[in-house]
């Protein structure tokens, strides 16, 4: 069943056509990935498409009552309330509806006649709304958020946090938590995966491909598109075209159709050529018959369906250099530790880097990898330990929050003022490698979108020329083709990198080392991100086997031991005996729990008010001994668990 379908869509800004004619139409439970370079229309259709902005013409249509939520890159969320508070916001129907339950819970306790008119009346509304709220998550919604929260890497300590304490990031991890939990039949992602550490990206793939409803997602993680889409939609060059298949089967199916279509383009201008050439021919001749035969065949040319000449995205260009030597020892780090407020964000930070390495950083939001970075740069002073930089050591710094670029100063002048002894046409040359000439460069930074802003960064480092470059999230904000086009660069940089990146693909492309970072210092793994995910995996396995190696003891102790191990299995065995007996008794109590909440939803049941009353005291009676039931089960599991 299509849930969305756009016919010949056309959006202009001005003179400037940002989407001409676009066709594609979404199918119920879609996965569809949106990509493109930056400034495409990407984010133009997802506007479009929730109505926030009107196209010129075409048609749009969308199935009855469709239910459609949308998480821009820079969602916004109401500062002054909680974590948990905000998104409350989205259960409100369901709050007022518990509201109304006890109120007319009230108002029935007041009414000693049950065969008044009235009191059926409200017990007939009270059996409705007792529906109502269990289907719309009434008792369990706040399992819901804890589960989203927590996968999307809140701490249950954070829940209660006030908005405005959170970072930008953190916000939008907010914004898309509300998302989740609204359940819209169809679903609109902006470059979800932004402000997600690792373990949070895996965990919303795996929530989303299990989500019931549509999903269209704008992304540059190459990794997410194919993990969880099964469908690409490429829009570039004022034009949509969708491909069957993740991001994979999308490279390789666009590769073959521009293939197919360049060879078409060529034979076509070959025999349009040919034509002329007989055309000018038999006009040479300067008879009437060979006129009428060349405007014969000049009629048939002006008729011929003209196959489109590819367009492809002019190639960024760029390659790093560094104009002086390091020496073989670059950077050592000695027990590094760093506190805020007393409060300890990282300890025992230990490593080592040589001339050559390329070491990517992963590890949890807030764990302090940036903060790192800035102590590195001498921005911040670190709490305790030493750090060392070898000889010759001359670095550069991409850093991802582009907090170093003057939002006032143009293009031009940013990268003038950093190099004040290069000329203009040095400088324009430079951005001309990075797609911003003519006007672009006039343009100031605030006025520049994200991808263009990352552009910058890259052009000034690759005019710094360092040996050793500290890279924060080098590839956000980036297209897909500029990303290429950095590692491509990278790959051949002479220097020594240091880069903290979130982007799976990127770091199997660059680095040959991982460093994961935690807040009791820094684990080690050789390789790239596959590598390491497999070292990992095999020391998991080692750790796990190693717990069941049992530590040679002497025989006092071993007798003392075993004496221990007796009493305390004499423990265990009463505590799990009761815990049996306690996982019976809720069983059984859910069953009657299920049976009365069946019973409460047959509205036949209120033809009989003393039956009804009767029912709801037995509901309210074992739901009171199931909550009782719970509360000693977990007492006894950690009992069992110590």
């Amino acid at each position: 069943m299509i849930v969305l379908s756009c016919d010949k869509i056309t959006k202009s800004f001005g003179i400037n056509t940002i989407l001409n004619e676009i066709s594609f139409s979404v199918n119920e439970g879609n996965r569809m990935g949106i990509v493109g370079p930056n400034g495409a229309g990407k984010t133009t259709l997802f506007k479009l498409i929730t109505g926030e902005l009107l196209y010129d013409s075409g048609s749009l249509y969308q199935s009855k009552d469709l239910s459609i939520a949308y998480l821009e890159q820079n969602e916004s969320v109401d500062s002054s309330n909680s974590i948990w508070d905000e998104l409350l916001l989205v259960y409100a129907p369901v709050l007022e509806m518990e509201k109304h339950i006890r109120h007319l819970e009230t108002l029935i306790s007041k009414h000693s006649d049950m065969n008044n008119p009235k009191y059926l009346v409200l017990a007939e509304e009270y059996s409705q709304q007792l529906e109502l709220f269990a289907e719309n998550d009434g008792y369990i919604y706040e399992s819901h958020m804890r589960g989203i929260l927590i996968g999307l890497g809140f701490s249950s300590e954070e829940f209660y946090q006030p908005i405005w304490q959170l970072s930008g990031g953190q916000k939008t991890r907010v914004a898309l938590a509300k998302l989740l939990l609204e359940k819209p039949d169809l679903l609109l992602l902006d470059e979800p995966t932004n402000h997600l550490d690792l373990e949070a990206i895996q965990w919303l793939e795996s929530f989303l491909k299990s989500y019931s409803g549509t999903i269209l997602i704008i992304s540059h993680d190459r990794y997410f598109l194919d993990n969880l889409c099964d469908c690409i939609l490429e829009v570039e060059n004022n034009n949509a075209v969708l491909y069957k298949g993740n991001y994979t089967e999308y490279q390789r199916r666009r590769q073959e159709r521009r293939e197919n279509q360049q060879k078409e383009y060529n034979l076509q201008q070959k025999e349009i050529h040919r034509q002329e050439e007989i055309i000018k021919r038999y006009r040479s001749f300067n008879r009437e018959k060979s006129i009428r035969a060349a405007e014969s065949r000049e009629k048939a040319l002006d008729k011929m369906e003209r196959v489109e000449k590819p367009a492809y995205m002019e190639d960024v260009r760029m390659s790093f250099r560094a104009k002086k030597h390091s020496g073989n020892d670059i950077l050592m780090v000695e027990d590094l530790s760093m506190a805020f407020d007393g409060k300890n964000l990282f300890e025992n930070v230990t490593f080592s880097m040589k001339k050559g390495d390329r070491v990517g950083i992963i590890g949890p939001n807030g764990v302090g990898k940036t903060t790192l970075f800035r102590i590195l740069l001498g921005q911040l002073q670190s709490a305790s330990g030493s750090i060392r930089f070898g000889t010759g050591v001359d670095i550069g710094y991409y850093d991802q929050e582009q907090s170093s670029l003057s939002p006032d100063n143009t293009a031009l002048e940013e990268l003038w003022d950093s190099f004040p002894s290069l000329t203009e046409t040095q400088i324009r040359n430079t951005l001309a490698l990075f797609l911003l000439r003519g006007d672009d460069v006039y343009k100031s930074i605030h006025q520049l979108s994200g991808g263009e802003r990352g552009r910058i960064m890259p052009s000034k480092l690759m005019l710094a020329e360092k040996n050793f470059m500290l890279m924060d999230e080098p590839t956000n904000h980036l297209d897909m083709p500029t990303k290429e086009v950095i590692e491509d660069a990278l790959k051949d940089y002479p220097g020594t990198l240091l880069m903290i990146s979130h982007d799976r693909y990127f770091l199997n492309k660059i680095v040959n080392r991982i460093f994961v970072f935690e807040e009791t210092g820094i684990k080690e793994y050789l390789g790239n991100y596959d590598d390491y995910q497999e070292k990992r995996k095999n020391q998991e396995l080692m750790e796990a086997l190693e717990a069941e190696t049992t530590i040679e003891k002497t025989r006092t102790a071993q007798k003392e031991d075993r004496k221990k191990e007796r009493d305390e299995r004499q423990k265990q065995k009463a505590f799990q005996e009761e815990l049996h007996k306690m996982e019976q008794h809720i069983h059984s109590l859910e069953e009657e729990v299920q049976k009365l909440e069946e019973q409460l939803s047959d509205t036949a049941l209120y033809e009989d008010t003393g039956k009804m009353l009767e029912i709801q005291q037995c509901y309210s009676h074992s739901k009171t001994s199931l909550e009782d039931a719970y509360e000693r089960w977990m007492e006894l599991q950690e009992s069992v668990s110590m």
